[in-house]
């Protein structure tokens, strides 16, 4: 056998080696590659050569036999910290951080002091979060470069994301001091940044007395007046210096009157906050009219007091704020105020006065319906326009499909060109039911306008509710690049991620269940670009002291997730998830019929096509990459990408509650205020039998139930901007506290059916003593069947949890009271179809039952389709 070689080279090839990294450096990875070739041909075993062999031929594309290369070198020199450094590069380069992490800590075994390789150590910390271990590498990268500044701002930070504010700010001390002793001319602006994110660390600490000192010590020296004047007010105002506070917020509004955060400071230094009494209203009142002479082009001002005025003082203010909207033509109007909506009388009298002003404009052409001989006062003609338009989108808004449909069509006599009545009219179509209408009408609205971007995406949009997938493609096309040879692949590198989600549903309806996982973890990938996204940024704002936007950075990305497309994206997946899982399987584990989304022919075509692309990527793996190098003998540009599986074929062959499990763990996390976060994670955990974590997201669903729908707080400010009904794009079919209630008792029951079903033996006895103490507490003494019948009996009235019960057991003849009678009002077309579908389906199916209910939708939702079909 022969001796192991040295890890020493001889001279000439030592250099050799030393050029190969310089090499590596320089991205020359064709000829790295060759020198290293010619350093194993006289030392074959090698390790460190074969390492960066292997760490060249990763990065022209021959990955797997560049791992192989590494792992070689590994195993010849597992003592090499050039080795584990490379073999964590290739782990990074993978995303495949916790890997990397471990491999650079065993370089660091082998060679403690290397810069490069704690540095590195450094930004995987970070991206991880592993904020302990980050500041232990920044203490050593401090210890062995005291005179660097990023590795003294690196340490605060460290300190700063572990909540150790008094070490972060001594650490800031410090190196202030050590600036004065450096001769080295620090810019005036990261001066500035590295001043006013010390008192942000102040501020967070909660000494605000302490951040208001502060904030006037550096005041000469900060360049962003306007953010010093900001954390000035807050400081006064979190520290109850109300008068203090007043002063600075009157100042800051002279700079943005239109700026809400200022305006809503202002009304907290006067103590107007939550629900005001009379003489609040009265302050209220007499501020905002102050406020409005002084700055009478300021719309924020304007819209604020119809928040918390009510009667006649409501009604006389909202006069003055709707007529010189509707003379000047604003398109936005009633956006701007239909969160006055939740208010049932506010929303009676914007409809009385509007409803007056169209009168009074047809016999008058004024708002005020005063006449007279001449023409002088009268309101432009485009004024009754734009009344008509406001009131087909307030009837709409109440789902009273007929009159917006009267509205709408009366605007468009008047003027048939203009592109927002044609677009209004097709949402109207949308919400009544008819997508095939709704689809036809924006598009002629696109039409109108050719070269507008808008308007074409929500012609695509609509096009995909109406499942016309290849219409769509062609829509969408239009604004891609005109040379590309891929314009849906652009739009997947574009991350458009509304069109991939608009698409995934349109493929669940048609139970194309491939594609629409595939767009769906399209979605998923896309965030997880987003969030690696990120790395660069560890180095680059410590480096240019952007340190208050980094720490903003930083907390963005870790609420990514809670973002309504990865929301929306992640409640489709796992149903779609769930439905295969619970679909009848063949002997073999295939599912019977149609339910993988491909037809015997489709995938038999996908296995055809996922076989050639095998064999070619064989083939292109044996031959040289078909690249052109440049001068330097670097690959410049990666081969095009192929997808091999379009269909999603092999998306269905995964575990469906594994699979499942991986979305709701970022639900429950990052959207752990949502009911419907929550009841999916009972009906996956209750089915992989992790009976503990279904109940924890039973009891939070029930916790959560109250406070869903409400839409505002006792602390907000009445100047707070409305948290706005979220849009219809990401608004539930039935998102309304009945048919949450019922989503919450089908989770709690299929709970309990599981849980009945499982092998309570092979449970841990404490496992089982807190599931039959926290059962009682939660479903309350008696059978399954008993709570069900408590809940029937508590939500009678609610067409929704009524159904729910009946699925689970309750007595048939409780549907009359969803059958009989009238739809109440707010109750949409989304929830009138799953109704009716749950009717005909297992376990119910009764027929006559449905054709009451669909008699009833049909008087409620004259244009939808889908009951003029039933009936």
């Amino acid at each position: 056998m022969p001796p192991k070689q040295s890890r020493e080279l001889p001279q000439k090839e030592s250099s050799v080696f030393k050029g190969i990294l310089k090499l590596y450096e320089h991205k020359q990875y064709k000829r790295g590659l060759k020198q290293a070739e010619q350093i194993l041909k006289k030392f074959p075993e090698h390790g460190e050569t074969q390492a960066m062999k292997g760490l060249f031929l990763s990065h022209l594309n021959r990955k797997e036999e560049g791992y192989e290369f590494v792992k070689k070198g590994l195993r010849n020199d597992l003592m090499s910290h050039t080795c584990w450094h490379v073999y964590g590069l290739m782990h990074r380069a993978d995303k495949n951080y916790d890997e990397a992490i471990k491999c650079y800590v065993n370089a660091l075994k082998f060679d403690k002091e290397n810069m490069q390789i704690i540095r590195d150590l450094s930004l995987l910390q970070i991206q991880m979060r592993n904020y302990e271990g980050y500041n232990e590498t920044r203490h050593l990268l401090l210890s062995l470069r005291p005179s660097n500044r990023m590795y003294w701002v690196g340490l605060a930070i460290s300190y700063h994301m572990l909540k150790n504010y008094e070490t972060a700010l001594n650490v800031l001390s410090a190196f202030e001091e050590n600036l004065k002793d450096q001769t080295e001319v620090v810019p005036d602006y990261e001066i500035s940044e590295l001043l006013m994110y010390k008192n942000l660390i102040i501020e967070e600490s909660g000494d605000f007395t302490a951040a208001l000192a502060h904030l006037e010590q550096i005041r000469g020296k900060v360049m962003d007046k306007r953010g010093w004047k900001e954390a000035k007010a807050r400081h006064f105002l979190n520290s109850g210096k109300l008068a203090q506070a007043e002063v600075e917020y009157r100042q800051l509004l002279e700079h943005n009157s239109d700026c809400h955060a200022y305006l809503d400071g202002l009304f907290r230094a006067r103590g107007l906050v939550g629900e005001l009494d009379g003489t609040q209203l009265e302050k209220a009142q007499r501020l905002t009219n102050e406020l409005g002479l002084k700055y009478p082009r300021s719309h924020v001002i304007k819209r604020t007091p119809l928040k918390f005025l009510k009667g006649d003082a409501f009604r006389h203010t909202l006069d003055d704020y709707l007529q010189p909207m509707f003379r000047k033509g604003v398109p936005s109007l009633f956006v701007s105020i239909k969160d006055l909506y939740s208010n049932h009388e506010k929303a009676a009298t914007v409809e009385a006065l509007v409803l007056g002003y169209k009168d009074n404009l047809k016999q008058s052409s004024q708002f005020n319906g005063k006449t007279g001989s001449t023409s002088e006062g009268a309101e432009p003609p485009t004024a009754h326009l734009w009344v008509l338009y406001f009131l087909a989108q307030h009837y709409d808004y109440r789902r009273e499909t007929k009159l917006a449909l009267q509205y709408i069509d009366e605007a468009l006599t008047h003027t048939p060109t203009l592109v927002e009545l044609l677009m209004t009219k097709a949402r109207i179509l949308k919400h009544g039911g008819d997508v095939d209408a709704a689809m036809t009408a924006m598009n002629q609205a696109r039409e109108i306008d050719l070269q507008d971007r808008f308007i074409n995406s929500k012609c695509t949009k609509y096009m995909l509710r109406n499942d016309k997938m290849e219409d769509a493609e062609k829509t969408i096309t239009l604004f891609t690049r005109s040379e590309s040879t891929d314009p849906l692949g652009d739009l997947v590198d574009m991350q458009c991620m509304w069109f991939e989600l608009e698409c995934a549903k349109s493929h669940v309806r048609k139970n194309e269940t491939g594609r629409a996982l595939k767009r769906l973890h399209q979605i998923e990938k896309h965030f997880c670009d987003i969030y690696d996204d990120q790395f660069d940024f560890h180095s680059y704002s410590l480096r240019k002291m952007t340190l208050r936007a980094y720490v903003d950075l930083l907390r963005v990305e870790d609420r990514l997730r809670g973002h309504a497309y990865y929301y929306d994206a992640a409640v489709t997946a796992v149903n779609v998830y769930l439905a295969m899982h619970d679909a009848p399987k063949n002997p073999d584990g295939s599912i019977i019929g149609p339910a993988d989304g491909l037809s015997d022919a489709d995938r038999k075509k996908a296995e055809r096509k996922a076989r050639k692309a095998a064999l070619k990527k064989g083939g292109e793996a044996a031959a040289a990459p078909a690249v052109k190098p440049d001068a330097s003998g670097a690959s410049t540009e990666a081969p095009a990408k192929t997808d091999s599986d379009s269909d999603g074929a092999l998306l269905l062959k995964a575990d469906p509650l594994e699979e499942a499990e991986k979305f709701v763990r970022h639900l429950l996390t990052q959207s752990g205020d949502r009911v419907q976060a929550h009841v999916l994670g009972v009906q996956v955990y209750a089915r992989k039998g992790k009976f503990l974590l279904a109940l924890r997201s039973l009891k939070r669903a029930y916790a959560l139930l109250p406070s869903e729908s409400s839409s505002a707080k006792d602390s907000r400010s009445p100047v707070s901007p409305a948290t706005a009904a979220s849009s219809d794009d990401f608004r539930a079919s039935a998102n309304t506290a009945s048919h949450l209630a019922a989503d919450v008792h089908r989770a709690a029951m299929d709970f309990r059916v599981k849980l009945a079903a499982a092998k309570t033996a092979d449970m841990h006895k404490a496992v089982r003593t807190l599931l039959d103490e926290e059962i009682g507490t939660l479903f309350g003494k008696g059978s399954p069947d008993d709570f069900n019948k408590r809940f029937l009996a508590s939500h009678g009235k609610e067409p929704a949890s009524v159904l729910a019960a009946v699925q689970y057991g309750a007595d048939v003849a409780a549907l009359d009271v969803v059958c009989k009678g009238k739809l109440q009002d707010g109750f949409r077309v989304e929830a009138a179809v799953e109704i009716h579908k749950a009717l005909l389906a297992a376990p119910i199916k009764d027929e006559k039952r449905a054709a009451a209910f669909a008699t009833l939708a049909k008087a409620k939702f004259p244009a939808s389709s889908y009951f003029a079909a039933s009936n």
